[in-house]
C-alpha cells in the first residue's frame, strides 16, 4: 500500500515538473510572440508614415516656393511656371491619381527619363496606369500647347531684330532651321525599323524640324519622321514652307540645299559653302560661312537646352 502511494506521488511529481516546463514554454513564446507583435505594430506605423508620406511628396503644395525641387522634377525654373498645370488641368483625364500628379508624373518622364515601373512605385499606381498617363498627357500637352507656337509677322520681326541680324543679314531674317533626332527603342516591325533607321546616327531614331526667329524663340517644329528621312526632304514635305512669304531670308545648314524650293516663292536661304573638290574656301565664302555660324549657334542652344532639360538627354542634332 505504501509502496503504491510512492509511485503514485512520483507520478505526480513528474506530471507537475511537465506542466511547469510547459507552463514555462508557454509563457517564453507568449513574450516572443507578444515582441513581435510589438515590433509589427512599430512596423506598421512606420509604413503608414511612409505611404502618407509619398502620398504627398508630389502634392501641389509640396512645390510651392520650392523652386529648385521644380527645376529638378520638371525642368520648369520657378513654381510660378507650373501655372501650366492651370492651364491644362480642364483638359486632363479625371481620375486618380488627381490632375496635378498626372503632370507632374509626365513631367518627370520628360525631364528625368525615368521608367514608368519607378513612376508606378512613386505614385503609389499600377505600372499600365503610369504608361497610361504618360500618353494621354502627351496627347493632351501636344493638342493644346502646339498652337502657342507661332510663326511671327516679318514686321514684327523686324522691330525687335537683333543687331548681331541687322548687320549681317539686313532685316529680311525670318527663321533658322536645323533638325534633330531622337532615339527610340529598335521597332519589331521590319517597315518601321527601316524608315527609323538614321544612318548618320547609327541607331533607329525621329527626327523633327526645328525653327526659331532671330530673337531665339520657337517659331515652328514639324511632326515626327522617321530618321532615315533627308533634311532637305523633311523641310520641303513637313509643311514648313508653307510660311514663307517673298523676300523671306532662312539660314540653314550645307544638309539644306533647297535653294531651288525656296526661289520658287521668292524667298532665299544662306548656308555655309561647300568645301568639297576646293583646297580652301574663297575669301568671301569664309567670311560669308563665319557669319552664318555666328548666328546660328542660336538653335543650336535652343535644341541644347531641350538636350539638357528632357528626355534624359536622348535628344541629338
Amino acid at each position: 500500500m505504501v509502496l503504491l502511494l510512492l509511485v503514485l506521488m512520483l507520478r505526480l511529481m513528474t506530471l507537475l515538473q511537465v506542466v511547469i516546463s510547459e507552463a514555462i514554454c508557454a509563457a517564453q513564446r507568449l513574450k516572443a510572440m507578444n515582441s513581435e507583435l510589438q515590433n509589427l505594430r512599430t512596423e506598421n506605423i512606420q509604413l503608414r508614415s511612409d505611404v502618407a508620406h509619398l502620398s504627398t511628396t508630389y502634392d501641389q503644395s509640396a512645390f510651392v516656393d520650392e523652386d529648385e525641387k521644380v527645376l529638378f522634377f520638371t525642368g520648369l525654373p520657378t513654381y510660378q511656371n507650373l501655372v501650366l498645370f492651370t492651364f491644362l488641368s480642364p483638359h486632363l483625364p479625371v481620375k486618380s491619381p488627381d490632375t496635378f500628379k498626372q503632370l507632374m508624373l509626365t513631367l518627370m518622364r520628360l525631364r528625368l527619363n525615368v521608367s514608368t515601373t519607378f513612376l508606378s512605385y512613386a505614385f503609389n499606381i499600377s505600372i499600365a496606369t503610369a504608361s497610361r498617363i504618360v500618353t494621354d498627357v502627351i496627347d493632351v500637352m501636344f493638342i493644346h500647347m502646339k498652337p502657342l507656337i507661332i510663326w511671327p509677322e516679318m514686321e514684327h520681326l523686324q522691330k525687335t531684330m537683333p543687331m548681331q541680324f541687322r548687320k549681317h543679314f539686313v532685316k529680311k531674317c525670318a527663321v533658322i532651321i536645323d533638325c534633330f533626332e531622337v532615339f527610340i527603342e529598335r521597332p519589331s516591325n521590319l517597315i518601321a525599323r527601316a524608315e527609323t533607321w538614321s544612318s548618320y546616327k547609327h541607331h533607329n531614331t525621329v527626327k523633327f524640324l526645328i525653327g526659331i526667329t532671330p530673337q531665339g524663340t520657337v517659331s515652328y517644329i514639324s511632326n515626327a519622321w522617321g530618321g532615315r528621312v533627308s533634311d532637305k526632304h523633311l523641310t520641303e514635305n513637313c509643311g514648313f514652307l508653307d510660311n514663307i512669304v517673298p523676300g523671306d531670308l532662312v539660314l540653314a545648314d550645307r544638309a539644306f540645299n533647297i535653294q531651288a524650293t525656296l526661289g520658287c516663292r521668292m524667298a532665299h536661304v544662306k548656308i555655309p559653302a561647300f568645301t568639297r573638290g576646293k583646297s580652301q574656301l574663297a575669301p568671301v565664302d569664309l567670311e560669308t560661312t563665319r557669319k552664318i555660324a555666328h548666328v546660328r549657334i542660336h538653335v543650336e542652344r535652343v535644341i541644347g537646352s531641350v538636350r539638357q532639360k528632357y528626355l534624359g538627354g536622348d535628344i541629338t542634332n
